[in-house]
């Protein structure tokens, strides 16, 4: 049996904007550092090479995302993000090693 909901005469339909409300400049400043330091902190408990990689490719997409004009994305924020990747890659690049040097013994 099917339960089919009548609409409310009462209701109104809810505009585009209240639908979607906008991101501050500092909220999507926020967002992507917070999210590249989440991603930072699990890369480094990470213990297979698929996981590790899989969060150094989101710190990877949260840098590239911050490089688009017109976003409202402080040089700040881009820093911070450059300093974030440049950490992911020499732990990524060591956890790899260390696993490397560990399967040749």
């Amino acid at each position: 049996m099917t339960f089919v909901q009548k609409r409310s005469d009462k209701t109104m339909p809810i505009s585009a904007r209240d639908r979607r409300p906008m991101v501050s400049d500092t909220d999507i400043n926020y967002i992507l550092v917070s999210g590249a330091q989440l991603s930072l902190s699990k890369l480094k408990r990470g213990k297979s090479f698929d996981n590790r990689l899989y969060h150094f490719a989101e710190i990877g997409v949260f840098l590239e995302v911050s490089l688009s004009r017109g976003a409202g994305i402080s040089d700040d924020t881009r820093e911070q993000l450059q300093q974030i990747h440049k950490e992911a890659v020499h732990l990524h690049m060591a956890a790899n090693k260390a696993a490397h040097a560990n399967s040749a013994d």
